[in-house]
């Protein structure tokens, strides 16, 4: 089973809020997930994210592969955090 970390959509029509899920690679978009490790609002100014960063790493550790779009959610809150 290839795990990936990956975007859910929420929210309504032209209001989304995503979810950040670790989910099976072959599950739909919106359909089933393992576990939620964060949520990432594009509607505030900054953009809002929030991370559970130890179970990313552990799910990292295990061999999830993050989409594109997650990793670079991911990198912009580490230069974030080490600003800070």
């Amino acid at each position: 089973m290839a795990v990936k970390i990956r975007l859910t959509r929420q929210g309504g029509k032209k209001k989304p809020f995503y979810r950040i899920v670790v989910a099976d690679s072959e599950a739909p978009r919106d359909g089933s997930f393992i576990e939620v490790v964060g949520n990432y609002n594009p509607m505030t100014e900054p953009p809002k994210v929030t991370l559970k960063d130890d179970r990313i790493s552990f799910w990292l550790g295990k061999g999830a592969v993050p989409t594109d779009t997650v990793r670079q959610l991911l990198k912009k809150n580490q230069r974030s955090e080490k600003a800070a």
